[in-house]
């Protein structure tokens, strides 16, 4: 199992970005959650399999999606600690 934390940068809050992740994450089959920062940027930590994470990633730019804009995506990864049992959105 692997771990990510990733920053989405861009138009990200308010736009429903979170609850894109979310569905995202459901559908690769990844674990861990999505939150907004204070600076307009959003957080994301996911745990998974290699693959599952790497098509995660894929999704998280929000290809074609008129409302979401990514304009920098950094991502960190990490060592798994099995904390999470599904894929939510925090506050």
């Amino acid at each position: 199992m692997e771990r990510i934390t990733a920053i989405a940068y861009g138009m990200v809050q308010g736009v429903g970005y979170r609850y894109y992740v979310s569905d995202c994450a459901r559908g690769s089959g990844v674990a861990g959650y999505v939150k907004n920062l204070p600076d307009g940027s959003v957080m994301i930590v996911a745990e998974g399999s290699y693959e599952a994470l790497d098509a995660f990633i894929g999704l998280l730019r929000a290809p074609g999606d008129t409302m979401i804009r990514v304009r920098d995506l950094v991502v960190t990864p990490g060592d798994a600690t099995g904390e999470f049992r599904g894929f939510g959105v925090r506050w």
